[in-house]
């Protein structure tokens, strides 16, 4: 099968969000609303790399979109729509099929079209995906911002999708499969949040990230961690590894002061929040458990390990 036939077959299909020119012409054309910003990631997906090779076609194709809205989300801006570029070993239609009812399935919950790409033969599956979105001009949630004295707060349970991993054919693979970028979520938090990373490599991997990038330290409570009962049956040792260190949850984590936190559960929220810890002055991330400082030692994912 040609490439443009692969494309008109499987991934073409009329934009349900406002584009200008989509797929089928060189580039495809967008018209940014007035006083907004655009937003852009990548990430790429790499066939047991960043998924197990067992993976169902259908959550590669979800599971490719929703990581990309989950970094748009991270930035309190809007998803709009995205690009994606497939290299195939081979043409296989059924493989297609599904994989291409999954990227919909996840644009469809998340009213996002796809408008552009390309796609090419290699030795491996790899999957790379740009998001765009919109944010209101100088309102995106960066990194940088956090205070001391800010609430660390974490959207959602963490340490899913590390133990579905391993842990092949427990109910937790799902969290693995197919997580839920928290689009809403970073949209509520603009304005709010002082600073917001999205939990891809680890929760305390990410979290030293906002330390770094805003000059500040942290004191985190372990006993607040929000654990599913599967963790919480295991030894807490190995259950904050699985939460601090797995990766692949892809919740949000942000700092806010405690006055907008106040705000901000005033709000219909449609994920369960946590707070974990506290931004303070002094660099370094420290944990606790229940008020005694907790040695441990947590490394998260490295992608050239």
């Amino acid at each position: 099968m040609a490439e443009f036939s692969i494309i008109d077959r499987y991934f073409k299909r009329t934009s349900k969000v406002d584009v200008s020119l989509g797929i089928g012409d060189d580039s495809a054309i967008i018209t940014p609303p007035p006083s907004q910003q655009l937003v852009i990631c990548t990430d790429t997906l790499v066939a047991g790399r960043h998924f197990p090779l067992e993976t169902s076609a259908h959550a590669i194709g979800w599971k490719s979109v929703a990581v990309n809205l989950s970094d748009i989300a991270a930035m309190g801006a809007k998803p709009h729509s995205i690009l994606l570029a497939l290299s195939l070993p081979h043409v296989d239609e059924a493989w297609l099929a599904e994989f291409s009812r999954g990227l919909f399935d996840c644009c469809d919950q998340f009213n996002v079209s796809l408008i552009g790409g390309d796609t090419t033969q290699s030795t491996q599956l790899t999957i790379s995906v740009t998001a765009l979105g919109w944010i209101d001009h100088g309102q995106a949630v960066t990194r940088s911002g956090a205070q001391t004295g800010d609430y660390i707060c974490v959207s959602g349970q963490v340490g899913d999708a590390a133990y579905g991993l391993k842990h092949l054919g427990h109910p937790l693979q799902h969290r693995l499969d197919y997580p839920t970028p928290r689009c809403q979520l970073g949209q509520q938090l603009k304005g709010l949040a002082s600073s917001m990373i999205d939990i891809s490599d680890g929760l305390a991997q990410d979290l030293g990230h906002i330390l770094k990038a805003s000059k500040v330290g942290a004191k985190l409570q372990l006993e607040q961690l929000p654990l599913d009962p599967s963790l919480k049956q295991i030894e807490p040792r190995h259950a904050w590894q699985y939460a601090l260190a797995g990766g692949d949850d892809y919740e949000l984590c942000f700092t806010i002061s405690p006055q907008n936190y106040e705000k901000l559960q005033q709000q219909q929220l449609d994920v369960p929040l946590t707070i974990i810890g506290e931004i303070t002055q002094q660099s370094g991330l420290l944990f606790e458990y229940m008020g005694d400082i907790y040695p441990l030692h947590v490394h998260g994912y490295q992608h050239f390990a």
